[in-house]
């Protein structure tokens, strides 16, 4: 299977609990369950988090077999922790079949429902986007795709819950977010939109007309990065030291050649096996926004 340049082969997200973040993404979103163990201590260094040394962890892949992983990390909660306040990761979007089926799927002791499905204003009606946060608050969108954007293919479920399709990125400078991306991964900048994001809102507490920014990270026609713009009040994320970012706390690309890319790694390139890695090459990466960029090298 060819991985093109700037896929999204993963979102790893921090759960207080590995068994109930699989009762939540196996059980109800109905992933298919691919790994389960303890953390490689090497790979916890080289994402900068050596406290997640040993940790338990799953990796949970779409039924349609979409090379697109979700991982989960046991850590603890972080009590200074608020979704959708802080810099970094702020949301994984994925494609559904039917977004309908989920405002009665989701149980309350595992999801919390933020945004039930709804069209976007100023957006050609391409998705239908409902926002939920998992057991670890981290948030996930399960879009429905109805249409390509002019600009912009989307990519259809074939599963109930299928691929990452874009990753939602906060930062206190959004152009330069951009540009890190385009610079140092080879990707390119997509087009703007503004318009009233109703969940920025609600979280701030400001006035629902109130209009936000955001920029696409493209390659050629697929998207990955949404860059959004964030109130002043924003912060980094709270953490506990040497861990993971709480809630949505990595995303892995796809690149082409980890040594054409001009980041600054954590470690050096290495090899890793398991689930997403399967021999591949990997490094990670901070982002502008501080977010964890782990890059795999896939060739082509």
């Amino acid at each position: 299977m060819t991985i093109p340049h700037g896929t999204i082969m993963g979102g790893l997200s921090t759960v207080p609990d590995v068994a109930q973040g699989l009762a939540a993404y196996r059980d109800v979103l109905r992933l298919d369950l691919i790994e389960q163990g303890r953390l490689d201590p090497a790979l916890a260094a080289s994402w900068g988090c050596p406290a997640n040394a040993d940790a338990p962890y799953a990796v949970l892949r779409p039924a349609s077999g979409a090379p697109c992983w979700f991982r989960l990390v046991e850590q603890p909660a972080h009590p200074d922790f608020r979704p959708t306040t802080t810099y970094g990761w702020a949301a994984f979007e994925t494609t559904v079949e039917d977004v309908w089926h989920w405002p009665e799927a989701l149980p309350e002791d595992l999801f919390t429902i933020v945004g039930p499905p709804k069209t976007i204003a100023n957006m050609k009606p391409a998705f239908i986007p409902m926002q939920a946060l998992g057991p670890g608050r981290e948030m996930v969108y399960l879009n429905q795709v109805l249409d390509d954007m002019p600009d912009t293919d989307l990519p259809r479920a074939h599963a109930p819950v299928d691929r990452i399709f874009i990753v939602v990125l906060a930062t206190p400078d959004r152009e330069a977010s951009v540009a890190w991306y385009a610079e140092r991964l080879g990707l390119a900048r997509g087009v703007d939109y503004t318009f009233p994001y109703s969940m920025i809102n609600n979280a701030f507490g400001q006035p629902p007309e109130t209009q936000t920014t955001i920029t696409m990270v493209t390659h050629g026609r697929m998207p990955i990065v949404e860059v959004d713009d964030y109130p002043a009040t924003a912060t980094p994320r709270p953490r506990h030291p040497g861990m993971l970012p709480p809630g949505n706390a990595l995303v892995s690309l796809a690149v082409r050649d980890l040594d054409a890319c001009r980041a600054d790694w954590i470690a050096p390139p290495a090899a890793r096996e398991g689930a997403l890695y399967e021999g591949r090459r990997a490094a990670t990466a901070i982002g502008s926004g501080g977010e964890l960029v782990e890059c795999i090298e896939v060739g082509g």
